[in-house]
């Protein structure tokens, strides 16, 4: 049984009398504690089918499941984080975070229960020694990772990340990856990640989705990652798995392009 279910999802936009079919009878399902990761060109609408799960757009035709129900709204049980991280810039770290514990949990969990819940999750990414600071006292790192512990701490049942380390730097990058990866094996979260990285797409994922070309894109290859876990982006440079997932994925989308460029 599917945990997450996209379910022959068309979406097309309308503007004035011109349409454009964005994607065509995208069927994709996701095992309860899964990494999958989009992958695909600019404008193959990988954000488009994230927004469609996490409920900010509505499907054409088909629609999204989780657990058996129909997403059709922004809901709790599916938390975003977005490359640009979101902060309110006039609230603290903390607050940042508590807004989102106080509207989740306002009757199920006392106020002290709220502010330990609060912590933990900024404990858990870090960054309860900067709870005190805004936004624009931190760094981008550090901004995404409070975004990250704002939406770990809804308590989600998906988690959606639209490119989260797009914006940073190299290191940084690779940091926030490595503390990505031991959340996921701490928590046993299901996470759907859009990336346009090779790299980061192999090194985190158990399935990568492959997009063709827009208009009308539509899922052209999904690849399996068998490597165990934990992972270590060191030894994987060298391991033979690593490097054959990473040369199928880059064969596909030169290959799209190709095609693109001779079309």
């Amino acid at each position: 049984m599917a945990y997450l279910k996209l379910d022959h999802v068309d979406k097309t936009f309308t503007r004035g009398t011109a349409t454009t079919e964005v994607l065509k009878d995208i069927n994709l399902s996701i095992a309860k504690g899964e990494y999958v990761s989009i992958i695909g060109h600019s404008g193959c609408g990988k954000s488009t089918m994230l927004n469609i799960v996490a409920g900010l757009t509505t499907a054409t035709t088909g629609g999204v499941l989780l657990e058996e129900r129909e997403v059709n709204s922004p809901g709790p049980d599916r938390a975003v984080v977005f490359q640009n991280h979101s902060l309110l810039p006039w609230l603290t770290v903390y607050e940042n975070v508590r807004l989102g514990v106080d509207k989740v949990f306002s009757k199920t969990k006392t106020r002290a229960e709220r502010d330990a819940w609060t912590m933990h999750n900024l404990n858990l990414v870090q960054m309860g020694h900067a709870k005190d600071k805004r936004p624009n006292e931190i760094s981008g790192g550090m901004k995404q990772r409070v975004g990250i512990a704002r939406a770990l701490a809804m308590e989600p049942k998906v988690l959606l990340l639209d490119e989260p380390f797009g914006a940073l730097d190299a290191l940084t990058r690779a940091h926030l990856q490595d503390s990505v990866m031991a959340l996921h094996q701490k928590l046993g979260n299901t996470i759907l990640m859009i990336t346009h990285d090779v790299d980061e797409a192999v090194l985190l994922s158990d399935r990568i989705v492959m997009m063709t070309n827009g208009p009308s894109a539509h899922i052209g290859e999904v690849l399996e990652v068998a490597l165990p876990r934990p992972r270590k982006r060191l030894e994987l440079a060298t391991n033979a798995t690593y490097v054959k997932c990473r040369q199928r994925v880059l064969e596909f989308l030169y290959e799209r392009h190709r095609f693109v460029e001779a079309a």
